[in-house]
């Protein structure tokens, strides 16, 4: 089979598209053939080695964390699946993931795809509609009528959580760039800042202090601490990409985020995708050969969006 694989950390030239061996499932793994992977920026993270404290891969190693596809083969042991089944997942961050023609899933991490989307779409939804939904609503227990901003609101996380936020009936504030506002409010933000000023301090952005601000920017320190000042009194900063202070006062929360494979979590997603109620955004499809140049555009950060990539 054809696969993108690198030999030792680096920059995106480490990156290689050629034939691998197939891999073959073990006990409770399926192998999957893929329909395609996504890009993520924890992929660009592992591959640059700034995340070998936190991920211990071996080398060669396929990079790839989302997979949509079909069931090929069964490893022993797997109940409840069967060859041929449509299926997306979230991959482990410490083993080879989907940047290939096929890959290895835990059957535990399996959900079924959606049925309203292309298969190749659907693997645009795993890691990020994850986090997004981890971050509201496992860390900071979002309910009805607490207001939020999501800062950052552009990228895929963003999008997704403007669009789980609202539907939760939180009063939505949404930081992003100017040519995605139209579509942050189609997801249904009440409100869409073009920027924060985070030289002043404290910050002024409309419809402060919120219960919640998700920040999904990688802020400085003292950036981190200006977007905390519109933190209402007892409320929470999650943050995907920085962490805030152990104790910033006023009773204010801050965690740092790291997502998990959540199949159940997966599932409700595919859910809301195929009743209407969440929409996926591909900003590109690429081919899976093109992942060099994908790779190079976020570490340029000329990368907007969600960008997958489809075997040949």
């Amino acid at each position: 089979m054809k696969a993108l694989y690198y030999r030792q950390y680096g920059s995106s030239d480490v990156l290689e598209y050629a034939e691998a061996p197939q891999p073959v499932p073990g006990p409770g793994q399926v192998l999957v053939q893929v329909a395609a992977t996504s890009f993520n920026p924890v992929d660009a993270g592992i591959r640059g080695g700034y995340l070998a404290g936190v991920y211990s891969i071996a080398f060669p190693h396929v990079p790839g964390v989302d997979v949509a596809g079909t069931i090929a083969d069964l490893g022993a042991d797997v109940q409840g699946w069967h060859v041929g089944d449509a299926v997306v997942a979230m991959l482990p961050l410490d083993a080879d993931g989907a940047a290939a023609e096929y890959a290895l899933a835990p059957a535990e991490s399996l959900a079924k795809a959606p049925q309203s989307v292309p298969l190749t779409d659907a693997a645009a939804l795993p890691t990020v509609g994850l986090t997004a939904w981890q971050s509201l609503f496992e860390v900071a227990e979002l309910t009805a009528g607490q207001r939020i901003l999501v800062n950052g609101a552009s990228g895929a996380v963003g999008g997704y959580a403007v669009q789980l936020a609202k539907e939760a009936g939180a009063i939505v504030t949404a930081t992003a760039t100017s040519r995605d506002a139209d579509r942050l409010y189609q997801y249904g933000a009440d409100r869409v800042v073009d920027y924060v000023d985070y030289a002043q301090s404290p910050i002024e952005v409309d419809g402060a202090p919120f219960d919640v601000v998700l920040n999904l920017v990688s802020t400085t320190p003292e950036q981190t601490e200006a977007l905390i000042s519109v933190v209402a009194d007892g409320g929470f900063h999650v943050g995907t990409m920085a962490s805030g202070p152990e104790n910033p006062g006023r009773q204010v929360r801050t965690q740092r985020m790291f997502v998990r494979s959540d199949a159940a979590q997966l599932a409700e997603l595919v859910s809301r995708v195929d009743t209407g109620r969440l929409r996926i955004d591909v900003a590109d499809r690429r081919p899976l050969a093109e992942a060099a140049d994908v790779h190079d555009a976020s570490d340029g950060g000329r990368l907007h969006g969600k960008t997958i990539l489809v075997p040949a």
